[in-house]
């Protein structure tokens, strides 16, 4: 909240690697990812929820469905000027629409009042004590243009790319006046058969499995099972398991023959004995990192200009 992500970064306590921008694709899993960084709040402290800018269409009944999976006490409604798509998110709204995933109760059951009558609303005999009972706290703007989407998109693609650069500043020493290149850094040797491997946003060949994988943004995660298989590996996930994620790094190179991954990471050793699940998603890594990198010479892998722009 005081500033742009990148300047004040912090691991966090609890964490899970999506790895989309979005989670239109895979709403199921997003609420499961939800549920389980939620279940590690102990309720001792407060908690803000900030949950993101979709909110037409499926993205309002997917609010809804974590609106009523997270039972918050206050909801802070920030509506737009002159757009009334999004209703006033009161507890009756909750507790009778549809979500996503969720089923909203019968209107029948209940007492029909109307939103002005939001503070009288009681529950009837018999009624799930379980149904929302938030305040709601609704902000609505005077001035024009606010809130209205124009370039967020790009901007929010900007700050991403400002995080993981922020991110990938922790490999560099502490001496202002030496800034190394990327490739000039010692990376983890890691072997195929350490790690299981999973690529979340779309479905990869295992014979391209490596093509995909090398030059990628990872995100380093610990599965509970053993990973470690007599095999030379690599070992591929069928599915994308829901598990911790302690940090991330850049796979800088793939050995097909030592049967090594080449990772750089900032995340510390003793946290690295814990990983044993390398995620990969569709985060992609800044084109200034593949593009700045000094001392370079010949061909960038993975970087081309030509090419025919017809095809």
């Amino acid at each position: 909240l005081p500033g742009p992500p990148f300047t004040h970064q912090q691991m966090p306590s609890k964490m899970v690697y999506y790895g989309q921008t979005s989670c239109e694709q895979d709403t199921e899993r997003y609420l499961d990812v939800v549920k389980y960084v939620f279940s590690y709040y102990k309720k001792e402290v407060p908690l803000v929820i900030n949950t993101m800018g979709w909110v037409k269409g499926e993205g309002l009944l997917l609010l809804i469905d974590i609106i009523r999976l997270l039972s918050p006490s206050h909801i802070v409604q920030m509506d737009m000027c002159d757009w009334k798509a999004m209703p006033p998110l009161t507890p009756e709204h909750v507790h009778f629409s549809a979500g996503l995933h969720t089923k909203g109760k019968q209107q029948s059951k209940c007492k029909q009042l109307g939103v002005d009558s939001m503070e009288s609303w009681k529950y009837p005999e018999g009624e799930d004590v379980s149904a929302p009972q938030h305040k709601l706290l609704y902000v609505h703007p005077e001035f024009p243009r606010a809130g209205m989407a124009g370039e967020a998109r790009v901007h929010s693609g900007i700050l991403r790319d400002m995080s993981i650069l922020g991110y990938l500043g922790h490999l560099q020493s502490l001496d202002i006046g030496a800034v190394l290149p990327l490739h000039s850094l010692v990376p983890y040797q890691v072997p195929f058969n350490a790690v299981a491997l999973r690529v979340i946003h779309t479905d990869v060949a295992p014979s391209n499995i490596m093509y995909a994988v090398n030059a990628s943004w990872v995100g380093l995660c610990c599965i509970p099972v053993d990973v470690r298989c007599q095999t030379e590996g690599p070992v591929l996930l069928t599915q994308t398991p829901l598990c911790d994620c302690l940090g991330f790094g850049i796979v800088r190179g793939v050995d097909m023959e030592k049967k090594l991954y080449y990772i750089l990471t900032p995340v510390p050793p003793v946290n690295l004995r814990l990983v044993n699940c390398l995620l990969l998603g569709s985060i992609a890594i800044p084109n200034c990192v593949f593009l700045g990198q000094q001392g370079i010479e010949g061909e960038i892998p993975y970087v081309t200009s030509d090419y025919n722009y017809s095809i």
